[in-house]
């Protein structure tokens, strides 16, 4: 998959205009405030998602502006396509090959695309939630009825929270709790096996990625945790048998705090570098190498299963990664089409071969050869 054009008008603060990226590295730089993430920003809508940043689609229309376009040209499944999206107040008009299709989201699949932001660093930072939104999201990306068990799981979840609730005022309703545990671990089983063999393939590309980062110095390792007792073996019948079991010994606590205390919903990725873990230990270059390791590793999971490597749009990415890291980031994925963002012109001196461009004020202008 490659993107050879992109055009913009009226979109956000640039200034109407189209670029011609390199089948490779591209690097956008320029101060901050200037419009560089604005350029990822319109690549990624093309993914069939809403904007990385929560921005609402009128907020994406330039000021003074009626309505915003953007339109690529691209190659994927061995022909040139195009895709196009008019946004105006209320209403988003998505064509692709002259088609127009009921919503963006029918992109997906046509586009593909792997995006890091600074906020991805909660990855590392914050919570189990955060991990276990990534894995998900990303199982979603190459099995869509991925999402429908989640959503059948965490109904369920929402049920069997409600009826610990009611359980307090009305006794006679616990002998139907054992109804939902046993539906909710047959769902959270069916789930956990899609994770764990995902997060087998994730573990072993981002490990790599990991260690080409840091001039094989550091060693990236990661393991599911599971909030019930499990060794880890990817057999249905036997993951939904310990969660059942976890639910019945957790019964008396579940009632008496009136929430499920274990499942899917409860998991957790513990990630170390060197045998220690990263969320306390490790550095903000080491944290974020563990994420863009984790992305690039998403990137080329994808690219197995779709046949096409998806473009890789990386902002500021740059920062808080050591000079070595940022030579391996800038001269060995460019095997694929990357777009990344950075201040720092000094950075571009780093890259052997690519193309840059530059962002001031809204103007986006090539430079170099």
């Amino acid at each position: 998959m490659n993107i050879t054009r992109l055009q913009f008008e009226g979109y956000r603060n640039l200034k109407d205009n189209f670029i011609l990226p390199k089948n490779g590295i591209n690097v956008i730089h320029g101060d901050n405030a200037q419009g560089k993430t604005n350029l990822l920003e319109a690549l990624w809508l093309f993914n069939g998602s809403r904007s990385f940043r929560g921005s609402k689609d009128n907020e994406l229309i330039g000021f003074g502006r009626d309505f915003a376009r953007l339109t690529i040209m691209f190659t994927s499944a061995q022909r040139d396509q195009t895709a196009e999206i008019i946004i105006t107040n209320g209403k988003k008009i998505v064509t692709l090959n002259g088609v127009e299709k009921s919503s963006a989201s029918e992109l997906s699949g046509s586009i593909c695309s792997v995006i890091f932001t600074p906020d991805h660093l909660s990855l590392v930072k914050e919570g189990p939630a955060e991990r276990r939104k990534f894995i998900d999201n990303a199982i979603v990306q190459i099995k869509p009825s991925y999402y429908s068990l989640l959503n059948r799981y965490n109904q369920t979840l929402s049920q069997r929270n409600a009826l610990l609730k009611e359980i307090y005022y009305k006794k006679e309703l616990l002998d139907t709790l054992s109804i939902w545990d046993e539906h909710l671990s047959q769902l959270g089983a069916a789930i956990t096996e899609q994770r764990l063999k995902y997060f087998d393939m994730l573990c072993e590309s981002a490990k790599k990625y990991h260690s080409g980062l840091s001039s094989e110095n550091e060693d990236l390792k990661m393991e599911y945790a599971f909030s019930y007792d499990y060794d880890g073996e990817h057999d249905v019948q036997k993951i939904k048998s310990a969660m059942l079991d976890k639910l019945t010994k957790n019964r008396e606590e579940d009632l008496q705090n009136r929430v499920t205390s274990c499942g899917v919903h409860r998991d957790d990725i513990d990630i170390f570098i060197n045998e220690k873990k990263t969320r306390i230990y490790g550095s903000q270059g080491q944290q974020r190498s563990v994420v863009l390791s984790l992305k690039l590793a998403e990137a080329e999971i994808l690219k197995e299963t779709i046949d096409e490597e998806p473009i890789i749009l990386l902002d500021d990415v740059l920062s808080e990664l050591d000079s070595a890291r940022q030579r391996y980031l800038l001269n060995n994925i460019n095997n694929r089409q990357v777009f990344i963002t950075c201040c720092d012109p000094s950075n571009v001196a780093k890259l052997s071969d690519g193309k840059v461009f530059m962002v001031k004020g809204g103007v986006v202008k090539k430079q170099g050869k």
